[in-house]
């Protein structure tokens, strides 16, 4: 199988910073520094670029012409403005501060709607290029109920039954609620109540079904697990020397051994967790070797952005193959019969027994590990996937990415100049480093990767 070698990052940025200028007239750090509008506009024209949008693969191409109704010339254009997008709302994010609400993208062509609680912000957010909406309540209210509904579904066992048939909950920022879904309505307000959160805050949905995790079951490629139940390879990883993968944690405990999809000896769990988060990963023995493809794919993985609200995602599972959908929201909490899982993305893609632990990548993003969900592929439902993220940094893992020899450790890199970021190393949005002389903040969550550093990335760092 060919693989393509990995393209140059956006050029180095000039040495003007990109600090950013509150929304509300603070003067950043940096000199001279671009105003919230031209530094969104800039961060989103170099995304695509950084994000290696033009790789995707022609099975992720296909299955988004299949799944979403688009031409190969729309799925690719969608996939770059979902780039732009992402790295737009980075920058908004933090100039709004308190009153962000959230971001989500909107129609086929992916348009950008911003959130806030601030009638001031709204011709800053609209000349940055996206749609503003004003709302009554910010993002960090909205967080702060649902997680004080993930604790009251923790409490004794009203709150453990409470929470069985009430096993959805989550933040739907384009309505700016939190909601619940529920097989039982009146359960549903038993839990709101123990909360002791604001009802108006919450909307409570009736569902037929509730999540289970997809047992039984290709990251795409199938493994089988103690020569018994078959799960999915999400994503081939590194940890210095040793290789292997992440999948997801019900799939099989520390210690279990696995077996590839040619029924050849493969490796071990190292760690796993389940319930509480829904993640795993594998050391492979010599015979196998990581790579940066999504099952046989020809284009391959460049990086772990996670991507927004609205954005197209598509999974690839042993059971059911290729599947695509959209986003529908972050930080999702699910009820399981084994115990609740936070911290997950909810989505409308299809999957079924066998593909849990799979891989969801966003045109060339690694997004996470299929855990659990309702419906099948023949008459569609939802699906959950632990982002990769949050695996990667528990376990110390690197990516494996086009390109990418066994995996840089921390520390500097070639060409470093010196300070604090690190290829390898996972950030979240908010993160500062230093590189050189400068300071930098992060705007979307990522593994650092040689050709990412901050200064030649306005789409995931800015200067401070």
């Amino acid at each position: 199988m060919l693989r393509r070698p990995i393209r140059a990052v956006c050029a180095v940025l000039a040495t003007a910073a990109l600090g950013l200028t509150a929304l509300q007239g603070t003067a950043g750090a940096a000199a001279p520094a671009l105003g919230p509008a031209a530094a969104a506009r800039t961060a989103a024209a170099a995304a695509p670029d950084t994000l290696g949008v033009a790789a995707a693969a022609p099975e992720v191409i296909e299955a988004l012409r299949r799944d979403l109704g688009l031409t190969d010339a729309q799925a690719r254009s969608r996939i770059a403005a979902e780039a732009g997008a992402g790295a737009r709302a980075a920058v908004l994010a933090r100039a709004l501060g308190g009153g962000w609400a959230g971001s989500w993208l909107e129609g086929p062509e992916a348009g950008l709607a911003v959130a806030t609680t601030r009638s001031a912000d709204l011709a800053a957010i609209r000349a940055a290029g996206a749609r503003p909406v004003l709302v009554g309540r910010p993002l960090a209210a909205l967080d702060a109920t649902l997680a004080a509904l993930d604790r009251a579904a923790g409490r004794g066992a009203t709150g453990r039954a409470a929470a069985l048939a009430a096993p959805v909950r989550y933040v739907d920022v384009t309505a700016n609620t939190v909601v619940v879904q529920a097989t039982d309505r009146a359960a549903a307000e038993r839990l709101v109540a123990a909360a002791g959160v604001e009802r108006a805050a919450v909307r409570v949905e009736t569902v037929a079904e509730a999540p289970r995790p997809l047992y039984d079951l290709r990251g795409g490629d199938a493994y089988y697990i103690d020569n018994s139940s078959r799960c999915s390879i999400g994503f081939p990883i590194t940890r210095g020397t040793t290789q292997g993968f992440v999948s997801a944690g019900h799939c099989g405990r520390a210690g279990s051994s696995t077996t590839g999809a040619n029924r050849a000896a493969q490796g071990s769990f190292q760690a796993s967790v389940f319930p509480g988060n829904d993640m795993s990963w594998v050391a492979t023995n010599s015979s196998w070797t990581a790579t940066p493809y999504v099952n046989s794919a020809s284009g391959a993985v460049t990086g772990s952005v996670l991507q927004q609200v609205g954005a197209s995602v598509c999974r690839s599972g042993s059971t059911t193959g290729w599947h695509c959908g959209t986003i529908q929201q972050h930080n999702t909490s699910v009820t399981y019969a084994e115990g609740t899982v936070s911290g997950v993305t909810r989505t409308n893609v299809c999957a079924e027994p066998g593909d849990s632990g799979g891989s969801f990548i966003s045109g060339t993003q690694a997004q996470g590990v299929t855990s659990g969900g309702t419906g099948n592929c023949s008459q569609g439902g939802t699906t959950y996937f632990q982002p990769v993220n949050p695996i990667l940094q528990n376990y110390g893992l690197t990516l494996k990415t086009d390109g990418q020899g066994p995996g840089p450790g921390p520390g500097p890199g070639p060409g470093n100049p010196g300070g604090t970021w690190a290829a390898g190393t996972v950030y979240q949005a908010g993160d500062t480093v230093t590189y050189g002389s400068a300071s930098f903040r992060c705007l979307q969550g990522h593994q650092a990767q040689a050709g990412w550093e901050p200064p030649n990335t306005p789409a995931l760092w800015q200067a401070v």
